[in-house]
Formats: C-alpha cells, sequence, structure tokens
C-alpha cells in the first residue's frame, strides 16, 4: 500500500535511532507531525520556540554522541532554528533539522512566509538540500544522516508542505548510520611526534573535548611525561576528575596555573583541542597537536608538528615509543601553582557569618556539592559560565553542557530541557543566568507541559553581567546593561511549579535542598551580588589601566557609591 513521503520520512528517522524530534507545530509540517502521531514510534517534543528545539536537540546529541532530529515549519518558523544549529555546529555535535517548506508551485514567487532555506542555513550546516520531489526526498535524508553522523555537525533537509504529503512505493534503506572510523597516525608521524617529546625537558598538555572517553590514557601519558595537564573549557567534563596532574583551565576564565604551566614549558602537547585565544599560548615553546580535523591543526598559533588521528590511538601508539622522564620539576611547580590559585579559588565561595549578600561562587559551589553523582549542568553563557567552570567538580559521571564555542545567551533552560528529555531518571540541572533565563523564558513552561523535572537555579543579580565587565575592563561606564526582573519564584509558583526566592545566604542551603528533592521541575530565584569582579588568569597593564579609566569616568557620571560597591563586595567578603 502507498504511504506518503512523510510517512517514508517517520520511518526512516525512527530506523535511524531516533526517538524524539523537538519542535513547534506548523501548517507545512502537519503531514510529518501526523505520521509521528499514527506510527507513535517517535515522540513529538512540543517547543515553545523552535531556537529551543535545536539548543535542546544538541544537547542529546552531545550527550548520546547520535542524531537528534529538531523542526520547523516554513519561513518564520524554521528560521528560529538557526541560533541553535549554529551552536550545534560549532560544538560538533550530529543534529538534523526537518526545515519545512511553502507549497512547491510557489517558490520564488514571493509567497506568505517565503525564505530561501537551502541558503540561510548553509553556513551553519555541513549539509542542505531542498527535496524538489517525492523520488528525491529518500536519498536527500539518507544523505542527511549519514552526513550529520560522520561530520559530527548539522545536515538539513528542506521540504515542501505539499512534497511531504506525496505519495511514495519506496522502503526504508538497509543502511543508514555509519559508524565512526578510528583515525590513526602513520608510524613516521609518530616517530616524530615521540621524538620532539623525548627531547622536550618541560612538557605541558593542553586537552580538550576531543579527549571524550580517554581519561586514562591520558593520564598514563602524562605520568611518562610528567606533564601537568591544562585543559580549556570543554575539556573539563572528560580530564578534570581522578587527574593528579591537573593544574586547572586556561583561558579568560581559567586559573593562574593553567597559564603559567602554559607560558613555562618548553614543549606543548595539544590534544583534541582548538583552544581558540592565541594570547594565552607560549610564544618559545615548540608545539604538538593532535586532532581529528585537518583544519584545526596550526589554527591557532604556530606549531612545529600536526598529526591527524583520534587522540585515544594516537596515544595508545606514541606510548610505547617516549622515554619516561624523571625530572618532575616543571610538574610540580605547576602543581603548587594549582594549590595556591584553587585555594584562593575555594576562600571566595565561602558562607561568611553575618554577610548580606549571596556571592554566586557560593552557589555554585553549594550546587556541585549538594547535585548528584551522576547530574547533568547546562550553564548559561556569561558569569554562569565562570562560576561552573571554577566550582562544578566532574567525576567521570556528571556531564557539563554549554554554549562554549558559539557563545549564545539563554542556552542553559533549552539544552536541560534535551538533557532532561535523553535522560528522564538523571538530575538535570540548569545554572540561568537573569539575562538568558528571560531572554527564552517561553519554554520554561515546557518543563510542566512535558513533564521534566529539571532544577532551574537562576543567578539573579539585576545585569547582564559579563557585557558589564567587559565594559568596565575595556574603561566604558557600563550602560544598558540594567535588568528589572520580577520575582522569577513567583513566576514559576504561577506555572504551577515549585518556585523558591533566596535573598539571604544563610537559607540558600535549605532551598537547593528542597528543590532538588521536589518531584518535579523546580526553581530556586537567587537574588546575588551584582558587583562581583571575574578575574583573568592575568591581568596586562593595559587592562588595569582601563578599569581605573572606568572607575574615574563612574565617579563624574555620579557613580561613586557603586564604586564602593565594587570594592566592598570583592574586598570585604
Amino acid at each position: 500500500m502507498p504511504q506518503t513521503i512523510a510517512d517514508l520520512m517517520a520511518e526512516t528517522l525512527h530506523a535511524a535511532g531516533v526517538r524524539r524530534i523537538y519542535g513547534v507545530a506548523g501548517d507545512s509540517l502537519n503531514g510529518f507531525t501526523d505520521s509521528l502521531r499514527r506510527q507513535k514510534t517517535i515522540d513529538w517534543m512540543h517547543m515553545r520556540h523552535e531556537e529551543a528545539a535545536a539548543f535542546a536537540a544538541g544537547a542529546e546529541a552531545h550527550l548520546t554522541g547520535q542524531l537528534a532530529v529538531c523542526a520547523g515549519s516554513c519561513g518564520p518558523g524554521n528560521l528560529h532554528l538557526i541560533n541553535g544549529l549554529f551552536d550545534c555546529q560549532r560544538s560538533r555535535v550530529p543534529v538534523l533539522a526537518i526545515a519545512a517548506h511553502i507549497p512547491s508551485a510557489e517558490i520564488g514567487s514571493s509567497y506568505f512566509q517565503e525564505t530561501h532555506p537551502d541558503k540561510l542555513f548553509a553556513e551553519c550546516a555541513h549539509y542542505v538540500e531542498l527535496v524538489s520531489n517525492p523520488d528525491h526526498m529518500a536519498r536527500i535524508l539518507e544523505k542527511a544522516i549519514r552526513v550529520a553522523v560522520a561530520e559530527r555537525g548539522v545536515a538539513v533537509v528542506v521540504i515542501p508542505g505539499d512534497i511531504a504529503l506525496k505519495t511514495t512505493e519506496m522502503k526504508v534503506a538497509p543502511w543508514l548510520v555509519p559508524a565512526l572510523p578510528v583515525v590513526q597516525p602513520g608510524n613516521a608521524e609518530l616517530e616524530k611526534l615521540a621524538a620532539l617529546l623525548n627531547d622536550a625537558q618541560r612538557v605541558t598538555m593542553l586537552c580538550g573535548a576531543g579527549c571524550a572517553g580517554q581519561h586514562d590514557a591520558i593520564i598514563e601519558l602524562a605520568r611518562l611525561l610528567n606533564a601537568p595537564i591544562v585543559h580549556p573549557l570543554r575539556g573539563k567534563e572528560h580530564v578534570e576528575y581522578d587527574n593528579p596532574f591537573d593544574v586547572g583551565m586556561t583561558g579568560f576564565i581559567g586559573f593562574p596555573s593553567g597559564y603559567k604551566a602554559m607560558m613555562n614549558c618548553d614543549t606543548l602537547l595539544m590534544l583534541g583541542t582548538d583552544f581558540p585565544y592565541r594570547q594565552f599560548y607560549p610564544e618559545n615553546a615548540k608545539v604538538a597537536q593532535v586532532d581529528l580535523r585537518a583544519e584545526s591543526l596550526g589554527n591557532r598559533c604556530r606549531i612545529d608538528l600536526g598529526i591527524i588521528g583520534d587522540v585515544g590511538a594516537t596515544v595508545a601508539a606514541l606510548l610505547p615509543k617516549l622515554k619516561a622522564k624523571s625530572d618532575r620539576a616543571h610538574l610540580d611547580d605547576s602543581l603548587d601553582d594549582y594549590r595556591r590559585a584553587r585555594a584562593d579559588l575555594d576562600k571566595l565561595a565561602e558562607a561568611r557569618p553575618g554577610s548580606g549578600k549571596i556571592h554566586p561562587q557560593y552557589v555554585s559551589r553549594l550546587v556541585s556539592e549538594l547535585a548528584a553523582d551522576d547530574a547533568i549542568f547546562t550553564c548559561d553563557v556569561g558569569t554562569p559560565t565562570v562560576w561552573a567552570a571554577r566550582y562544578l567538580k566532574m567525576n567521570g559521571k556528571r556531564r557539563l553542557i554549554g554554549s562554549f564555542n558559539h557563545g549564545s545567551m539563554a542556552n542553559a533552560l533549552l539544552q536541560a530541557i534535551g538533557a532532561q528529555s535523553t535522560y528522564p531518571g538523571r538530575q538535570v540541572i540548569s545554572m540561568s543566568g537573569d539575562g538568558g533565563f528571560s531572554m527564552m523564558m517561553g519554554d520554561f513552561i515546557s518543563l510542566s507541559q512535558l513533564g521534566l523535572p529539571v532544577k532551574v537555579i537562576v543567578l539573579n543579580n539585576g545585569t547582564l553581567g559579563f557585557v558589564e565587565l567587559e565594559m568596565k575592563a575595556s574603561g566604558f561606564v557600563d550602560t544598558a546593561v540594567d535588568l528589572k526582573n520580577p520575582d522569577f519564584a513567583a513566576m514559576a509558583q504561577a506555572m504551577g511549579i515549585h518556585g523558591t526566592r533566596v535573598e539571604d545566604p544563610q537559607a540558600l542551603e535549605g532551598a537547593l535542598r528542597e528543590a532538588f528533592a521536589h518531584d518535579g521541575p523546580a526553581l530556586v530565584d537567587v537574588v546575588s551580588a551584582r558587583q562581583e569582579l571575574v578575574m583573568p588568569p592575568t591581568t596586562t597593564v593595559g587592562e588595569a589601566y582601563h578599569f581605573s579609566l572606568f572607575t574615574l569616568k563612574a565617579v563624574l557620571d555620579g557613580r561613586a557609591s557603586e564604586i564602593i560597591d565594587l570594592a566592598l563586595t570583592n574586598v570585604h567578603r
């Protein structure tokens, strides 16, 4: 019996392992969503905004490594997917987007809601194709699945609503999803890398997201080389835990110890990272880089040797070729620096008796201590990312997701939806900023509608905090960053969601325990200190000058009281 193209699409996605699709229904999607309703093999995750759908799908793909799917109707519907899809593409997670289109006969006529998705999505996808007739669809969808998985990124299928309703005799292909290969460099390249490392005196390893699943291998390599391990933010969940060679993170929100370990080495070994900030790379060290993508090699700094390969396979083949190093001076110096840096950061996360302010460091420390051993954390871009990076402790079972490459606001709640949908039995905690949370607040009600027990911690400091800090650091008087927020807890309660507002630091732990124990979604509105400085691991004379310039401008602008509050918040804690 002939079936519709929409039916074939649904059957194909189910055969490819897809179990849920995130989206917002619309007329051009009606044939597809009706097929999902009838077949009952894939859940339609009814979102309030398509951008949320794309971020949710990206979180699922991040956690599972498997294909995740989102969908949007024609014109404005699928346009809303773009920001989330950019995040998926830059995070290298396999996501397929179904972009429904206007009636095929109307394409090119300036029809109602007409856009050209095949052009619009080109920059944020490895593959975008328009289905122009029924016989075209099967090959396009199958190729899109293969490309998304194999290239670890986004593929987009654009299909007019009328094409989805056409009938077809085609069947689901017997093979759809490729297995990822293991790429190991040739022996000649391994010999070059071994020679470079054997000749080195002070090796530092920079280990990123490409080290996922290779924790034991990189620890063994560090032990052989007596090398401190530094990580960028995306490497945190994979390399930080149970690591006697860990010396912290580098970058603008990193630790002084991570920065020093990079700057004081004579050889830097980069494993699975495309860490972007050039000013944090050593200028006089030799650099070797191992990455699966050729385009990442030498992308950020001058390198002496580039190796294409999987981190695990490369390290396994490299270890027998290395000579064990006996000198621990560089490692011990780096570990001492890390202990001091860690102690200084931990002091900032203490609850001071009699303090009337809730400091965000203390919030993140408590969340980490009270969260489940296998909790999944999401964090908004801005200061929530800083505190998550510095105070959430990973253990090999916990996961951490953010918009770490694309840097989009409002990601945390949306990614938490995808995480909780994928793992309904695990604790999912969204570390949200007030700016990010309120930007995409509509999908907060999706937690209730979808029955997702996400715990949302809103850091309510009344400002776009990181933007304000950037302005001050550049010598500008902060402007257009104030946020006039509602009582988020009262809003949650009006939606039938457990909500608690905390203004007293002594009440914070109890509120978090109550929210985490609640059987359902919960929100904790934490009214926190606004004037909290986020210091980079090293401060230049220019940065100090610009910050001084800000204080002078603020005083001249009649805002001397804010300068006093800034000092009191960060000195008299």
